[in-house]
């Protein structure tokens, strides 16, 4: 049953009886500003609204994708560094 405001507040826990069996729509001048659902139709959706905001897999690869999508190395070059190369030194000496 829709309610207005201040049928809302004047019948308030009638509001409440009436959404364990179906959604208890509120409207200020012609337009929905509330609803009275049932606790277990609140725990579905926050459940439902968490699960939303989470990352998934598929996510994960399209965003590598758009990451990928035109560039050949996306990736910036890491840092060249000279370090000392025992083969290469063993090898030197061995030649030597």
């Amino acid at each position: 049953m829709p309610w207005n405001i201040a049928q809302a507040k004047q019948c308030f826990s009638e509001v409440v009886k009436q959404a364990a069996a179906e959604p208890q729509l509120i409207y200020n001048r012609d337009h929905l500003v509330a609803a009275v659902i049932d606790a277990e139709a609140f725990a579905s959706f926050q459940s439902w609204s968490r699960r939303q905001r989470e990352k998934t897999l598929g996510d994960a690869f399209a965003e590598l994708r758009a990451l990928a999508g035109g560039d050949e190395d996306p990736l910036p070059p890491a840092e060249r560094r000279n370090r000392p190369n025992a083969f290469a030194e063993i090898g030197d000496e061995l030649s030597d």
